[in-house]
């Protein structure tokens, strides 16, 4: 069971963070970070297999890798957007962990422009 490692290393990486954050909280937010960027390595095996699954689906269902592309950069922003602003927040700086959200917000509506319009495109051919 992976999840059962990664668990015990973010409490282990927690009770380092718990214990230096006292004395030197820049450094409790560097451990942080370290350790997410750390347990988004040991995903990113299973995430690949993922996406290929996914690619094969699609592949097999005829449906243009070009939106299947565009789905997967959303999904990106959002898991990026969302880590990021987790780590803006572990270090104090919640006004900033907002702009980053807000940010990746407006990214996935720039990327989901293209998917809407095919959507209305085949609406309009429908009616």
């Amino acid at each position: 069971m992976e999840i059962v490692k990664i668990v015990g290393f973010a409490f282990v990486a927690l009770s380092i963070i718990l214990v230096i954050k006292n004395k030197r909280s820049d450094l409790a937010v560097h451990i942080s970070l370290a350790a997410g960027i750390l347990i988004f390595i040991f995903m990113i095996d299973k995430v690949t297999s993922v996406l290929q699954l996914l690619q094969e689906l699609a592949l097999k269902a005829n449906i243009d890798f070009v939106y299947l592309n565009v789905v997967f950069k959303i999904l990106g922003i959002a898991y990026l957007a969302s880590f990021c602003s987790e780590i803006c927040r572990d270090a104090g700086e919640g006004s900033l962990a907002s702009k980053v959200e807000f940010a990746g917000k407006i990214l996935i509506l720039v990327l989901a422009i293209p998917i809407l319009m095919a959507v209305l495109q085949g609406i309009l051919k429908i009616m």
